[in-house]
């Protein structure tokens, strides 16, 4: 019966236990890494969208 009287007077936390990961500043998506952004790692849908990307940079420089 302790440890059921000591749930009813504090409760039970459902939260995250433990410290947070903390922010060091790695990429972690590939999608922000140099390769894909130029395209250049091969794959089709990232060169097209490096195409676009580059396109829509070009046009604020008319």
């Amino acid at each position: 019966m302790d440890d059921f009287d000591l749930i009813l007077q504090n409760g039970i936390n459902f939260g995250r236990g433990g410290e947070r990961p903390k922010d060091d500043g790695k990429v972690k998506t590939k999608a922000k890494k140099k390769k894909y952004i130029t395209g250049a790692h091969g794959s089709g849908s990232a060169m097209q969208k490096a195409k676009y990307r580059e396109q829509r940079a070009n046009r604020r420089r008319k």
